[in-house]
């Protein structure tokens, strides 16, 4: 049976549920919120109501005969505010009179109280429990209770006071405030679902991107893997085809040429025999020379083809170990190369195709300038820099972009009487490619060549 259409692993079907899933999360953190948020996630003192209550009890004692004014402040009372009016004289209101306030908090009063009052008091004060005036005996409220209470008392023409006492805070943050709070915790949201949706849509394209930059690196044996959302596993499916059909078509080219070199050698084996029938010597020996040049091209080029055609996997060695293994051999047979560098360090490579490319690098340091000095430097991504100096002539600058081009020999600089074909450089830099490195050559300021070999770490 098949499946429904949304069940299928697709990019839609990713960012439905990463967007619903987020908006889930969000909702059960905004709910989490306004129940343990405290007095960050409660109303502000406007919306509680707690000014409009007081106010409205403010405009009814102060309008009542002072008989009345004591037993309707007391019936005025709630769970959460109770209210006392004291005559002129008494003990609470001097203390009310004669009290210490914060200038801040009875602006603050006075702001949010003025809409409902007709006319500002004759006095108005603030303050909290840690306000001596709190203490005062009489009070209409259990100190041992309510330790963190608020006041605010307000003096009527009469002298009178009346106190309005908050047993415990239930408003939040002021308006600004809290509107701050809403804008800073909305950022954080929705930079988190960002980050959540965003991860789940980049990271199949993150492990199609690494899976491509393998193919670099092991070009033969590499394949991406073919998981992930619909979209991607189709683009996988693809790069995975054309790759299989490139390396079918390199495969066939290298067989071809590696026929045709071969089947030259028959030819210029006649030809050498029937050489041997001139008469003129002069003649027979150029004959013979550009006989002898032509089968060491072909050797060349058979062995440029089998070294391209080798199958070598990659396998984890000791890349200083081989790096020093090689300059001891050329040391015992008289030629002082010398190695600068770790003593350990692993890489995942082709061992014997890239002792080749040192291997071939340090002869032609030897043949045509002075034994090398080999220099291994780590870098912190985990790549590497081989570093493989001498102190010849160099090479000119305009041939430097030239060097690893096919059967490319230098004239001038380079002897060639005992050079090859051409093809070793062609041969390194094919085989460092392979392993996704590369290979570059430049003069040095103070004479010499160096050549920089790139490795990067293979994960």
């Amino acid at each position: 049976m098949k499946r429904f259409s949304f069940m299928a692993d697709t990019i839609t079907r990713r960012l439905i549920v990463t967007v619903a899933l987020a908006a889930t999360v969000t909702l059960v953190l905004l709910e989490l919120f306004f129940t343990f948020g405290g007095k960050w996630a409660k109303p502000d003192i406007q919306e509680a109501g707690i000014v409009s209550q007081v106010g409205s009890v403010i405009r009814i004692v102060s309008s009542a005969p002072s008989a009345d004014r004591e037993h309707l402040a007391q019936a005025a009372n709630t769970d959460e505010v109770h209210f006392a009016w004291y005559a002129a004289g008494s003990p609470q209101a001097q203390a009310l009179e004669n009290g210490h306030y914060r200038s801040s908090d009875l602006s603050e009063g006075w702001r949010f109280l003025q809409p409902y009052l007709r006319h500002p008091p004759n006095r108005m004060v603030v303050f909290q429990e840690d306000n001596p005036v709190s203490r005062e005996a009489g009070l209409p409220y259990d100190r041992s209770r309510f330790d963190d209470a608020y006041f605010a008392g307000i003096r009527l023409d009469d002298g009178s006071w009346i106190l309005c006492i908050a047993l415990q805070r239930f408003w939040g943050l002021y308006a600004f405030e809290r509107l701050c709070l809403q804008l800073l915790m909305l950022t954080f949201w929705i930079v988190a679902v960002s980050l959540i949706a965003s991860r789940q849509l980049s990271r199949p394209i993150e492990h199609l991107a690494n899976g491509v930059r393998s193919l670099g690196l092991q070009p033969r044996s590499a394949r991406l893997d073919e998981k992930g959302p619909r979209e991607i596993r189709l683009v996988a499916e693809t790069i995975n085809g054309m790759q299989a059909q490139i390396q079918q078509f390199i495969e066939y080219r290298t067989t071809m040429l590696a026929a045709i070199s071969h089947d030259l050698r028959t030819p210029l084996a006649r030809i050498r025999l029937r050489g041997e029938f001139i008469d003129c010597p002069e003649q027979q020996k150029h004959l013979f020379r550009d006989v002898d040049e032509m089968q060491t091209m072909i050797d060349g080029a058979l062995s440029f083809f089998r070294n391209d055609a080798s199958r070598e996997e990659g396998i984890m060695f000791d890349l200083p170990a081989l790096l020093q293994t090689i300059a001891n051999d050329y040391c015992d047979q008289g030629f002082p190369v010398e190695y600068h560098g770790p003593a350990k360090a692993s890489y995942i490579g082709q061992f014997y195709a890239m002792k080749r490319v040192f291997s071939n690098l340090i002869e032609n340091a030897i043949k045509y300038a002075t034994p090398p000095t080999l220099t291994l430097d780590t870098q912190p991504d985990g790549s590497y820099m081989i570093y493989i100096r001498d102190n010849g002539p160099g090479i000119p600058e305009a041939s430097l972009s030239e060097v690893f081009e096919p059967y490319f020999r230098l004239d001038k600089s380079r002897n060639r009487q005992t050079g090859g074909v051409g093809l070793g450089l062609t041969s390194a830099q094919t085989i460092v490619r392979s392993n996704g490195g590369d290979i570059t050559m430049t003069n040095r300021p103070e004479g010499g060549l160096e050549v920089l070999i790139y490795l990067p770490k293979i994960r």
